[in-house]
C-alpha cells in the first residue's frame, strides 16, 4: 500500500525524521511532500491551517484513510517490519500513549525553538508530487536529490 506523508520540510527534526524513514523504507511504501508545497495541500484538500496540527499521513490507495500528529506516527511505524509489536506495547503500557500524545504536541508547538528551522525546505528523494522534485534534478533527468546537501540547516 503506498502512503503519503506531509511534513514540515522547515523543521530539522520533521526533516531528520523524513530522511530516517527514507532510509528504512527506500520509497517502498512511503512518498514525501513538505506542508510548504501548497499545490500538493490543494490537491489532497488540506487547508494550510490543518497542516499545523502536525503531520499527516494518507493512504494513496483509500485517501479518506488519513492519520494526523502522534496516530500518524504511530501508523508509519505499524507499517515498518516488526512496527505492529513495538506499538502494541507503547499502546498497552499504561500511561505511555498519553504522555506521546502529549510529547508530540510540546514537540510539534516548539519545533522550530528546540530544533531550529531550515532556510529552505527539504526535499525528499522520494518525492509525492511534481512541484516537490527539485526542478534541476529533472531538467538533467535524475531523481530529485535531498536539499540537505543544497541548504544548509539554521539553528
Amino acid at each position: 500500500m503506498p502512503y503519503m506523508v506531509i511534513y514540515d520540510g522547515l523543521c530539522n527534526l520533521c526533516a531528520t525524521g523524513v530522511q530516517l524513514l527514507e532510509q528504512l523504507d527506500r520509497g517502498r511504501q512511503f512518498c514525501y511532500a513538505p506542508m510548504q508545497d501548497a499545490s500538493t495541500l490543494a490537491q489532497w484538500g488540506i487547508p494550510p491551517e490543518q497542516v499545523e496540527l502536525g503531520m499527516i499521513l494518507i493512504d494513496l490507495e483509500q485517501p479518506e484513510r488519513r492519520w494526523q500528529g502522534s496516530a500518524a506516527i504511530e501508523q508509519i511505524a505499524a507499517l515498518l517490519p516488526s512496527g505492529e509489536v513495538w506499538l502494541a506495547l507503547y499502546r498497552n503500557f499504561p500511561g505511555l500513549k498519553v504522555l506521546g500524545d502529549r510529547g508530540y504536541e510540546q514537540i510539534r508547538d516548539h519545533r522550530y525553538e528546540w530544533f531550529g528551522r531550515r532556510n529552505t525546505p527539504y526535499l525528499s528523494v522520494y518525492p509525492a508530487c511534481v512541484s516537490c522534485r527539485d526542478p534541476l534534478a529533472e531538467a538533467e533527468g535524475k531523481a530529485a536529490a535531498p536539499a540537505a546537501g543544497k541548504a544548509e540547516a539554521s539553528r
